[in-house]
């Protein structure tokens, strides 16, 4: 007996020790979980300081004016790019594809600015091409925008902008709205075929976009708070002589321009929205760069409970809650009243097609998608920029025949 009650005990405490163990390794396990997602939180709305290097230049012939980097998704796309090297303190403008083999990209140089190119630097591919107004060639106008930041002891900070003109007197402007962790010569892009068409362009800066003030805690709010900023753009703009406005937003700068046409006080000067590689739903988003990281699909969802939740902020340093539910796009499409533009490519490799699709798919009343099959994200203009010049240019001339020449007073 005392031999199975020993062996019976032994039994109860190794079940016993074997459940502590496992509730051990859950807890650790959810422990981890729950600190990868407030990490992945915080990094999300953390305007990053710097941007990686993450192409590395195999050989540089200055007879020929040509580069080679190594091949990677960003290095064998068609198009000119600009390229900034060795921690940004360089920059050259690189042009079309000369040859192509298994490690490197040779491709036509354009020009360095600054910085000199050699071997072994590394740097990274952007869509920019432009990196102020001078490059184009426009008269423009350096002015500042007057932004209510109810955090900061005064009444309002100001933020740097870039006024470019249309040829002639015009009333109508389109407002750009540059992505997360990039700044105003994202849209530059943008401005030629606006201009031809008439249109003003107001290229804006917004809180912690490393060019505007920063709100009191320095953190994006991916579009929640941001859209204010737009708003006090669109009151510059009335101020001079617009009466029609287009708002076109990058990557997150679409988000942000998806809740000023919804949220905006001048609403009634708003006549339609241009989305280039847009953010329409945050979390399809964070889904999308969890999996890309390889972490489990929790992970996401956590993270966008610690950005959504008022006690998140302890983690990530934010002053107010994200609603994600507003940012929601594809769930709010009937909300949705102005003519819309939708640019995006499938390998877009940051932000997913799905959200712009999905949009398109369900207000086909009033979206006019035009997907890219190669472009990567916020480069449609580069890889092809006569479609992509084409299709704004198209759109605005049917929006200009539905807007009315005399439009009444702003919301």
């Amino acid at each position: 007996m005392s031999d199975k009650s020993g062996s019976g005990s032994g039994v109860l405490r190794g079940v016993a020790m074997a459940g502590i163990a496992a509730s051990a390794v859950g807890i650790a396990t959810a422990t981890a979980g729950a600190v990868i997602a407030g990490v992945m939180a915080r990094t999300v709305v953390t305007p990053p300081r710097k941007r990686e290097d993450d192409t590395t230049v195999l050989a540089v012939d200055e007879t020929a004016g040509t580069i080679t980097l190594e091949a990677n998704a960003d290095s064998v796309l068609p198009g000119e790019y600009s390229f900034f090297f060795t921690g940004d303190t360089g920059h050259a403008r690189l042009g079309q594809l000369l040859a192509r083999d298994g490690a490197g990209v040779t491709r036509r140089i354009l020009s360095v600015d600054y910085g000199a190119l050699a071997p072994r630097v590394k740097g990274r591919l952007s869509g920019w091409l432009y990196l102020s107004p001078q490059d184009l060639g426009f008269p423009f106008e350096n002015v500042t925008i007057p932004l209510d930041l109810p955090s900061r002891a005064v009444v309002s900070a100001l933020a740097p902008a870039w006024l470019i003109p249309a040829e002639e007197h015009s009333d109508r402007w389109v407002i750009q709205v540059h992505g997360r962790a990039v700044t105003r010569p994202e849209a530059l892009r943008a401005v030629p075929v606006f201009r031809e068409a008439g249109y003003n362009s107001l290229l804006i800066s917004y809180r912690n976009d490393t060019e505007a003030p920063q709100s009191g805690d320095g953190r994006y709010s991916l579009g929640d708070t941001e859209w204010f900023d737009v708003d006090a753009a669109i009151d510059f703009a009335a101020g001079r002589g617009a009466r029609q406005v287009v708002l076109m937003g990058w990557s997150m700068g679409g988000a942000i321009a998806l809740q000023a046409a919804t949220r905006s006080r001048h609403r009634g000067l708003l006549r339609g929205v241009v989305l280039e590689s847009p953010v329409i739903d945050w979390a399809d988003v964070v889904a999308f760069q969890g999996v890309a990281m390889g972490l489990p699909a929790v992970i996401a969802r956590l993270s966008m409970r610690v950005m959504g939740g008022r006690w998140g902020g302890l983690i990530t340093g934010q002053a107010f809650p994200i609603d994600f539910r507003r940012l929601d796009f594809v769930a709010r499409a009937d909300e949705l009243e102005l003519p819309m533009l939708l640019l995006h490519s499938n390998d877009d490799g940051f932000v997913p097609v799905t959200g712009s699709r999905a949009l398109a798919t369900s207000r086909t009343d009033i979206v006019t998608f035009v997907p890219f099959g190669v472009a990567r994200h916020t480069k449609l203009w580069n890889y092809d920029r006569d479609r992509w010049n084409a299709a704004i240019a198209t759109w605005l001339a049917k929006l200009s025949l539905r807007s009315p020449a005399s439009p009444g007073a702003a919301d």
